[in-house]
C-alpha cells in the first residue's frame, strides 16, 4: 500500500494558478502509476492526468481534454511527491482534487485501476 497526503489547494481567482503536491509513503513511489482526478460537487470523480512510473528517464503522460494545454503532472520520485501544475484556472475546475496510485498500467484513466488514494485537497476558482 502507499499513503498519499495531498496539499497545495485553495482559492484563486479565475486566471490564476495553483500547483498541487502530494506526498507519498509506504512502498516504493517510482513502481507506481500517478493519476490526478477530481470531484465537483453533486458530480462524479473525473480524471483530470496522469503519469507512469519511469522507463529509465522517460514518462507517459496523459490529459483529460478539458484541462489539456494548461494543467501539467510531474513526478519527483528522489522527494516521494507528484505535482499537479494548473495554470489558467477557470470556475469549472473548481473541485476537490484527489492524487491516486495504481501498481499497474490498466486503464489508467480509469477510477478502478487505482487502489490508493489521498483524502483530497479543495480547490475554489471564483470568476
Amino acid at each position: 500500500q502507499v499513503q498519499l497526503v495531498e496539499s497545495g489547494g485553495g482559492l484563486v481567482q479565475a486566471g490564476g494558478s495553483l500547483r498541487l503536491s502530494c506526498a507519498a509513503s509506504g512502498r516504493t513511489f517510482s513502481n507506481y502509476a500517478l493519476g490526478w482526478f477530481r470531484q465537483a460537487p453533486g458530480k462524479e470523480r473525473e480524471f483530470v492526468a496522469v503519469i507512469s512510473r519511469s522507463a529509465g528517464s522517460t514518462y507517459y503522460v496523459d490529459y483529460a481534454d478539458s484541462v489539456k494545454g494548461r494543467f501539467t503532472i510531474s513526478r519527483d520520485n528522489a522527494k516521494n511527491t507528484v505535482y499537479l501544475q494548473m495554470n489558467s484556472l477557470k470556475p469549472e475546475d473548481t473541485a476537490v482534487y484527489y492524487c491516486a496510485a495504481a501498481f499497474s498500467w490498466y486503464r489508467p484513466r480509469s477510477k478502478i485501476a487505482y487502489d490508493n488514494w489521498g483524502q483530497g485537497t479543495q480547490v475554489t476558482v471564483s470568476s
